[in-house]
């Protein structure tokens, strides 16, 4: 595909694209707005150089474009003046994604995506790789393929202790404290539908506890074998930050891992999440909340009971 109002560079085979030509702290036209989501259901992450234009207002504005906006997150504290910005600095925050996972899937509604914005980026390390869980969905041996198709999985935000460090530094348990202050657990397909390409991809990543009607050893075999899938390489695209940047991925059709290599060097983003859709299996069915009400962070009337 291509666009009569920017230039489209992909980065990698099968995932990934740069975004040339597009300055997103301006009043874009509705024509460009559905440009750039039709390559982000293409390319599922797209990146723009450049932005340090945006600040944390334009940046909610830009992702507003594409749907109602999220609060920050459903128990982390939102950057201050800024309900919906999550402030990722990691000068400041024992915090650290560095691992597979899709954002937020332990609620019912996960991001449709996610708007990260580069504020401070170290001079060595420090990038992130999105992963195609579509292309991978497609790489399964039939076999497998079929059995995906019947698994549900359950997600939340819930450590499992059991698994955990017991001497974990205060820093860390005091972390842990806030993000689990609610605890929520959803169960959603392992291989969801997409509501706007109808590709079949796998949904599952970090946030997975455990599998529908299996044992937690059975499930950690099957979802770590479907995991593998993911994170090959040829899966895969590896950005590197510079300052200024703003990536931009489909959370519906993509995990991502922000790697921790750099140290105690300052690393300093903030990030966006768009309100999303109910997550629908093949056979149509759709993910349903166990615990936790995610109606505010997806400032949604709450059910009623």
């Amino acid at each position: 595909m291509g666009s009569q109002y920017f230039e489209i560079k992909p980065l990698a085979g099968r995932i990934g694209a740069k975004i040339v030509g597009v300055d997103l702290s301006t009043n874009l036209s509705d024509d460009i707005i559905s440009d750039i989501r039709k390559t982000l259901v293409k390319y599922k992450v797209i990146f723009f150089r450049g932005q340090q234009q945006l600040d944390a207002n334009g940046q909610v504005a830009f992702a507003r474009r594409f749907g109602e906006v999220t609060t920050a997150h459903p128990t982390v504290p939102s950057l201050e003046g800024n309900p919906e910005v999550l402030d990722l600095n990691y000068g400041r925050t024992v915090s650290r994604a560095n691992n597979w996972h899709t954002d937020v899937t332990f609620v019912d509604r996960p991001p449709l995506g996610s708007v990260l914005r580069a504020l401070v980026i170290p001079p060595s390390g420090g990038d992130t790789i999105w992963a195609n869980s579509v292309t991978a969905y497609q790489d399964l041996p039939t076999p497998l393929r079929d059995l995906a198709d019947q698994l549900w999985a359950v997600h939340s935000n819930a450590y499992d202790y059991a698994a955990a460090t017991v001497d974990l530094p205060e820093e860390v348990r005091a972390y842990r404290a806030v993000f689990t202050s609610t605890v929520y657990e959803t169960l959603h397909p392992v291989v969801r539908v997409h509501p706007e390409s109808g590709e079949r991809g796998l949904f599952i990543g970090g946030f997975v506890r455990r599998l529908r009607g299996l044992s937690p050893n059975e499930s950690d075999e099957i979802v770590k074998l479907l995991q593998a899938y993911i994170t090959r390489p040829e899966n895969t695209v590896r950005w590197c930050w510079q300052v200024g940047d703003v990536a931009f991925w489909d959370n519906r059709a993509t995990q991502h891992y922000a790697i921790a290599d750099y140290g105690d060097q300052p690393r300093h983003v903030q990030r966006v999440t768009i309100v999303g859709d109910v997550p629908v299996g093949i056979d149509g069915r759709q993910s349903e909340a166990v615990k936790g009400d995610s109606s505010a962070y997806n400032r949604r009337e709450p059910a009623l009971v």
